[in-house]
């Protein structure tokens, strides 16, 4: 069988059950009594040992074996769940991940496991186990020694097929192999092989053909085909079922018996196992793992499917298209003044709306798929750095646009290791504070308007300003004259500059003056921005703002000169119009009071270089903004009104224009540079 076309659902569902395993076995650690989550954790093992040995990668399914194994021996209560084995099951997931990233790099999914292996067996023995760092010693992968299936076996079986016979047989399930043959002057045999399928899998779990399904679907067999079904049916009742499909000339069933294996090899449920399975809409054949009809309902329907995510960025390029025509013919129908076009633009842009919230949600992904990689990255660090840390999740179906989701995962990465090394204390410190000794980190998600909000929080030592001051007095990040105008907050903010740390030694956590500052820029990056607030003794909070996406945005269009600019609506407070004589100067910089507050004013033709000697105006057009709780007021010429723009990218060349973030194309085909508002608040 071509498995080729199956590769890509293999690797996503390798990761998820991958990922599975990880929680699960967080969960154990917590609740080592609990057989339930052996149970779990089984169930995504075993999924995914018949994934890998249907698509020809044995060491995975090998391996996979192995921790079955050791899993089989804790929930039938023969060795008891302790750190140490968590640690060599953890490590044998990170090796199974390591192997299916190999492969969806290109490679093999080959990795030197005999160290590994030879560790699993002695858990599964009783016996202690460690695996060394070095993985020095070798160990040689134990086999199973050749089982038959029935004494005169008409098709050949692999282990992973005898196991999955064997377990079902020992359920009560039947296993037969039901040879079924074709008139000889049968036209579509390819078709009749897809109604016998769909008849069988109704009725069990189909686990081998032959020929193979590929062979089936160019119909290269004669008029005999054999296929290995597992069901709790008796064989009268499946005969009669495929003999009603037309041309079938004969049905021959015979139960597959006299199974011997090893009962220490065996789990003792079998919940899902691969299934081939002949598509109805396309006639193609589909490998991926179906959980058994015997623990679902076999009347549900599944309501999702899987697409490609390049087919999605190719349906968002052009509905972007579409948004930019949409633009130029409200133009045009504003120009013209027909009250047909009018109306036919009106309709358009309402359908086009609704059809952008589709495509738009359809990008959107739960903040869970980054959250996932957290508990166990805390878990080891927690070991490394000697503390006892409890990672709180909230909100991790919150949801984010597909592009952001690809960039914020190292800089929560960084901030998390920063909470765990700087801001979560040792047990005996926490003790001596009177706190309890394990600390707890908060990672929450929600939603505010147009904006998601991801908080991490920390019950830890909090930010000790005055070594945050001196530190960055040292180093030349400000100056004493601006250090005495600092108010908390931004005290606090001053670890996120370029090269800042405090550590006073460098770890493989942290000390090297990168991360923060990381942080910082790539949010930044994506129109969103960062806040600290911190109390000595008692924690910190880390509040990202992100927009919810970064593809189709909502602007206010301004003139500067003869040129249009855009400024995004999500840093966008209100416009005003203010008189020149308002205008006030403190400290160098030209200020107004805006409802009380002194806001310093940014003209953007000086940021822009665009001023030509032009005298001043007696009223001035202002847009105030805002990067958090600061605040600044943008002086154009005139303001134009709001749009939905798409936005573009500068290319490579024009990465570094400060102040711009991007392009947008408008209805008339003029090109609008994007303003970067974080750029312009200090």
């Amino acid at each position: 069988m071509d498995t080729n076309q199956y590769l890509e659902m293999f690797l996503e569902e390798s990761k998820e059950h991958l990922q599975a395993c990880n929680e699960h076995l967080l969960e154990l650690e917590k609740n080592p009594e609990d057989l339930a989550i052996v149970n779990e954790v089984f169930r995504s093992a075993h999924t995914l040992k018949g994934m890998s040995a249907t698509m020809g990668y044995e060491d995975i399914a090998d391996l996979t074996h192995k921790m079955e194994n050791v899993l089989d021996a804790i929930r039938n209560s023969k060795i008891s769940v302790t750190t140490e084995i968590l640690d060599i099951v953890f490590q044998a997931v990170d090796y199974l991940e390591e192997m299916v990233m190999d492969i969806e790099a290109g490679g093999t999914g080959k990795k030197d496991v005999q160290e590994l292996v030879s560790a699993l067996n002695k858990i599964e023995a009783g016996q202690p186990a460690i695996v060394s760092p070095e993985m020095e010693t070798a160990a040689t992968v134990a086999t199973v020694e050749p089982q038959t299936v029935q004494e005169t076996p008409m098709l050949q079986y692999d282990d992973y097929e005898l196991t999955v016979i064997g377990q079902s047989q020992e359920q009560g399930f039947h296993a037969f192999e039901i040879s079924v043959t074709l008139r000889e002057d049968c036209l579509l045999k390819a078709a009749r092989v897809f109604m016998v399928f769909g008849i069988l899998e109704k009725s069990g779990e189909i686990v081998k053909t032959k020929p193979s399904v590929e062979q089936l679907e160019n119909e290269d067999f004669d008029e005999t085909f054999t296929v290995v079904l597992i069901t709790n049916e008796d064989a009268s009742s499946l005969e009669a079922k495929v003999l009603k499909v037309s041309e079938v000339d004969n049905v021959e069933i015979r139960p597959i018996t006299n199974t011997s294996y090893p009962k220490s090899d065996l789990p003792a449920v079998i919940e899902s196992a691969p299934e081939v399975a002949v598509t109805k809409d396309s006639g193609k054949s589909d490998a991926s793992p179906k959980k058994s009809r015997r623990t679902t309902n076999a009347h549900s329907a599944n309501k999702t499917i899987r697409v490609n995510i390049d087919r999605l960025d190719i349906l968002m390029n052009l509905f972007e298209e579409l948004v930019i025509d949409r633009g130029r013919l409200q133009s045009i129908a504003s120009e013209l003044h027909n009250p047909d076009l009018n109306e036919t633009v009106e309709r358009m842009t309402r359908v086009s709306g609704d059809l952008q919230n589709i495509i738009l949600n359809m990008r959107m992904i739960p903040v869970e798929t980054v959250f996932n990689r957290f508990p166990k990255m805390v878990r080891q660090l927690a070991r490394d750095l000697n503390k006892k840390i409890n990672l709180e999740i909230i909100g991790a179906e919150t949801e984010l646009d597909r592009t952001v989701i690809d960039e914020i995962g190292d800089p929560l990465v960084h901030l998390i290791r920063n909470a765990l090394d700087h801001g979560i204390e040792s047990p005996e410190e926490r003790l001596a504070k009177g706190k309890p000794e394990e600390g707890t980190v908060t990672l929450r998600a929600y939603h505010s308007g147009n904006h998601v909000f991801i908080e991490l929080e920390d019950d830890g030592a909090g930010i000790n300003k005055e070594r945050v001051l001196q530190k960055a007095l040292e180093r030349g990040v400000v100056t004493e004259e601006t250090a005495a105008t600092l108010t908390e907050r931004q005290l606090a903010e001053l670890i996120l500059a370029s090269g800042f740390s405090t550590a006073e030694k460098i770890t493989d956590v942290s000390g090297r003056g990168v991360g923060l500052d990381v942080v910082k820029s790539t949010i930044e990056s994506l129109g969103g921005y960062i806040t600290i607030d911190s109390k000595e003794g008692q924690g910190s909070l880390f509040q990202v703002q992100l927009p919810l996406t970064l593809s189709i945005i909502s602007v206010m269009l301004v003139n500067l000169d003869k040129d249009i600019y855009a400024i995004p609506l999500s840093s966008i407070i209100e416009t005003a119009i203010i008189q020149t004589s308002d205008i006030l100067n403190a400290h160098n910089q030209k200020v107004i009071d805006f409802r009380g507050s002194i806001v310093p004013l940014v003209n953007l033709k000086d940021i822009f270089e665009m001023r030509e000697g032009s005298e001043l105006e007696e009223f001035q057009s202002v847009v105030i903004v805002r990067k958090g709780d600061k605040m600044a007021g943008l002086v154009v010429d005139s303001f134009i009104g709001q749009q939905e723009i798409v936005l573009k990218s500068l290319g490579n060349y024009l990465q570094s224009v400060f102040a711009i973030s991007g392009a947008t194309i408008l209805g008339n085909g003029q090109v609008a540079l994007i303003v970067d508002c974080n750029a312009l608040i200090k």
